[in-house]
């Protein structure tokens, strides 16, 4: 049999040592290491993804106990105290970068969107993490609450997170949008918790088309014609001018063929068919999708540090790793889930096999060896 490295080995192979090392270097702070550095660090939290571990004391247990097999990963001893350290008080703007860089390996590979839409299809949203005050102080949210906010933009290719950035609980998701760089010619779609018609006007100067829902009690005045309906689910193509605003949009009306629930949708788009616009907005439940398997999957609910640098840290690593899944998903076309794949690097982490074989899928025409023993058994 041939020789081959671990499972955990061949992981870290597929981040880019070279540049990682230059980002160390750009993001440090204080003095230098002297028996410990932040490729040791990022090893050791993204172990403690995969394997969920619960505490630092628990993950440095469970590295020493399989030191054998992480010595070749270039892996300096790992203590609680310097691990909590270097998570407190080093840069997490490492990771950040590093997420970057491996975002757009990932790009390259992603399978495109099934839209007409010719640009590319953004889904903005925000989730809230509850924390403990006393032990997070920083996060104030309520009088005796902690909590932080997420905000993430998914790209529909591949639905890759694109955007994200942390906030105290107390912001609201427009005031992050606000900020956004969003390129001419893209789209972006959001549900009503986005609600800011002056903002709907300025991605319009943009040429950035979006897609979002009407509030129930939104003021708007028919203007012009009404469209032919594309779909018998499209019951109103209409121009409409909102309120107080001088911009001219789209409302649509459209029934749900599977619940029957009636929909209102508003965009800036001239050239998208009512019913595309019904399918784009649907797109958006993918980064709902993406928020319950980050929060089911990956330690993004419980941290490994207490300061604002590390709880970034975990973050970044976090979705470091999902990138990396989702890498890994693309080209070897793997079958399953996101769920089953990183179920499959768990159980084989520290077991010596090569990568390409643990995710290729089984061959279906392989004849397989039946032990007569199980024959015998089978006639009792």
């Amino acid at each position: 049999m041939a020789y081959s490295t671990t499972i955990l080995n061949q992981i870290a192979s597929f981040f880019p040592r070279h540049d990682f090392e230059k980002y160390a270097q750009k993001h440090h702070r204080g003095q230098k290491f002297r028996s410990f550095n932040r490729w040791s660090q990022f090893l050791a939290m993204t172990i403690a993804q995969l394997t969920s571990r619960k505490s630092l004391r628990d993950l440095v247990n469970n590295i020493r106990v399989q030191k054998k097999r992480t010595y070749h990963l270039g892996m300096k001893s790992t203590s609680r105290a310097t691990l909590a350290r270097v998570n407190e008080q080093q840069p997490y703007e490492i990771y950040q970068e590093t997420f970057f860089q491996i975002l757009r390996k990932c790009q390259t590979h992603a399978p495109s969107h099934n839209f007409k839409f010719k640009g590319k299809v953004y889904l903005l949203d925000a989730t809230t993490v509850n924390l403990c005050l006393s032990v997070f102080p920083w996060a104030q949210y309520r009088k005796s609450k902690g909590a932080i906010k997420l905000h993430f933009g998914l790209d529909a290719d591949g639905h890759l997170p694109v955007f994200m950035d942390m906030t105290d609980g107390k912001k609201h998701e427009i005031e992050w949008a606000r900020s956004l760089s969003l390129p001419s010619g893209s789209c972006v779609v959001f549900d009503r918790g986005f609600t800011d018609y002056s903002w709907y006007g300025a991605l319009d100067k943009r040429k950035v088309t979006f897609v979002t829902r009407l509030k129930s009690n939104a003021k708007v005045y028919e203007y012009g014609n009404r469209r032919k309906p594309d779909s018998p689910n499209v019951l109103e193509d209409q121009k409409v001018k909102l309120r107080g605003y001088t911009f001219t949009f789209r409302r649509i009306i459209y029934v749900d063929p599977e619940t029957g629930i009636t929909y209102h949708f508003l965009t800036n788009s001239k050239k998208l068919r009512a019913s595309e616009v019904a399918a784009i907005y649907k797109e958006r439940w993918q980064i709902e999708l993406f928020f319950k398997w980050i929060k089911q999957n990956l330690k993004v609910k419980t941290f490994l540090g207490t300061s604002a640098n590390a709880v970034l840290t975990q973050l970044w690593i976090a979705l470091c790793i999902y990138l990396m899944l989702a890498y890994f998903k693309f080209m070897a076309k793997f079958r399953g889930s996101i769920s089953d794949l990183l179920r499959l690097l768990q159980l084989n982490l520290f077991e010596r096999r090569p990568l390409s074989d643990l995710l290729r899928p089984p061959d279906r025409d392989r004849k397989i060896l039946i032990s007569p023993q199980l024959t015998l058994w089978n006639q009792l």
